[in-house]
């Protein structure tokens, strides 16, 4: 009798433990964390040069469910808000990263450990510098935001390793896919993390958030998106370019441009690291802003957004400690 007893509880409790599971699995399909694999970082034994820049050891760039909040924990991702952490903000980055299938940084394929790598900015010094094959050459090609490729292999290559995006600057154009290559979501604000997940949800997101209107549909495949973790960008903007912590009420924050979070990614991936198209003519107003397009100089003047004066002086110290080598100097 006892034993029958026995075999009735366990029975109810196993049968409570299906149904809780079955609902609670129903009812919170909307936040459906999946665990992803995370690649090892290959070590490389000779020194960077940039290496006096790295203040923070071992950082795996891209997001994973996994261990999103021990990772937030040990960075203090935890301690601060957007576009810097992940305070207030583990839901959304849950509900996006769930849509996505994979953190790699590298595909198991690749086994080189020491990357050369060229980061390739959209200014118009690039153009008719014929760099096309020379940039192809590298190991890692990181381009920002939707510089195009089409249209300019000669001068910017053909090939991309990694593209750093955010929603108002992400390709819309089937034309510019490119199936190799892995976008990058710089995460600016929550929104953009809703905007990812209702894109790859198939959901129409809502615009009202963005300064300009982002994009509605994605070329990319969700195996081919990752997340950057926001300490990148914090790195970015405190130890590279010394932004202070807090900005008066009357002034807007400032915050990296894409251009040097891709560097300062590249430092963390890359042995050695190149640059091409992050020289600005500032004394031209009316000059070309881009190496495509007929957005101008001025443009970058009326941003406030950004610190281009604090940005050249960083871009004109790693260039001239030969941190980096520059190949549009000229």
């Amino acid at each position: 009798m006892r034993g029958y007893l026995v075999f009735i509880i366990l029975s109810c409790v196993f049968l409570y433990y299906v149904l809780h599971c079955i609902l609670w699995r129903e009812s919170t399909s909307w936040l459906r964390v999946m665990e992803m694999k995370r690649s090892p970082m290959l070590s490389c034994s000779l020194k960077p040069a940039f290496e006096s820049l790295l203040s923070f050891r071992g950082i795996y760039p891209f997001m994973c469910t996994s261990d999103l909040k021990t990772i937030a924990t040990l960075h203090e991702s935890d301690k601060i808000a957007l576009p810097y952490g992940v305070k207030k903000s583990v839901p959304d980055f849950h509900l996006a990263l769930s849509r996505l299938q994979s953190c790699d940084l590298f595909p198991e394929s690749d086994q080189l450990p020491c990357k050369k790598c060229i980061v390739v900015g959209n200014g118009a010094v690039l153009k008719n510098k014929t760099l096309g094959e020379k940039i192809d050459s590298y190991d890692v090609i990181i381009r920002i935001n939707d510089g195009p490729v089409r249209g300019h292999e000669e001068d910017v290559g053909t090939k991309t390793t990694f593209r750093i995006f955010y929603p108002e600057s992400v390709f819309t154009n089937p034309e510019d896919s490119d199936p190799e290559s892995v976008a990058i979501l710089a995460v600016f604000k929550p929104h953009d993390l809703k905007w990812l997940w209702e894109l790859l949800s198939g959901i129409t997101p809502k615009v009202d958030h963005f300064w300009k209107k982002p994009a509605l549909n994605l070329i990319y495949k969700p195996e081919k998106i990752r997340i950057l973790d926001p300490i990148i960008t914090r790195i970015a903007a405190f130890n590279m370019l010394h932004f202070p912590t807090t900005f008066p009420k009357k002034e807007k924050p400032k915050h990296p441009t894409t251009g040097i979070i891709a560097i300062t990614l590249a430092f963390y991936i890359c042995h050695e690291v190149h640059l091409a198209g992050f020289k600005y003519n500032f004394t031209d107003k009316d000059g070309p802003l881009h190496y495509y397009g007929n957005t101008t100089m001025s443009f970058m003047s009326k941003n406030e957004y950004h610190n281009i004066t604090a940005e050249q002086i960083f871009l004109k110290n790693i260039i001239e400690k030969n941190f980096v080598i520059n190949l549009t100097k000229d």
